[in-house]
């Protein structure tokens, strides 16, 4: 591939730091199917990289516990029969997985009321729709 995965503009993972696996894929693949080992998994040891910021580092590690096995996280890929075409997936699955977990957490959100003009939209809203389905009612003389 190239010099590495290009996560975020601070973040560039060296090719050094990724282990790649190849095993024998499921799903489709022809008379190939039982021969190319067409799957790939991606390792990467997030707790020990030292190509990630140590505060991102912190954040990306306290999101991706689930995904983690002692700090190391793996992402595998076997969608595709090429081989080249899984790698590329299981990079591409990596980096978003990576983005992700780095981003900064959102903003709080700010709780608001309704307006009193939205308030009263509403119940003249309401007002006209009970008037609708009383029109529509068959009296009982």
């Amino acid at each position: 591939m190239d010099d590495g995965l290009r996560v975020t503009d601070r973040i560039v993972v060296p090719d050094a730091e990724l282990r790649e696996r190849f095993s024998r894929s499921s799903g489709p693949g022809g008379q190939g199917v039982n021969t190319a080992d067409s799957r790939v998994e991606l390792s990467f040891d997030l707790a020990g990289s030292p190509s990630v910021p140590e505060p991102l580092r912190a954040r990306a590690l306290e999101r991706l516990a689930g995904r983690l096995v002692d700090g190391v996280l793996t992402v595998a890929a076997s969608e595709h029969r090429a081989q080249l075409a899984n790698r590329e997936a299981a990079r591409d699955r990596l980096i978003a997985l990576l983005r992700e977990a780095v981003a900064p957490p959102p903003k709080p959100r700010r709780p608001t009321r309704p307006s009193r003009g939205a308030k009263e939209r509403r119940l003249a809203e309401k007002k006209r729709q009970s008037q609708r389905k009383r029109d529509r009612r068959v009296d009982g003389d």
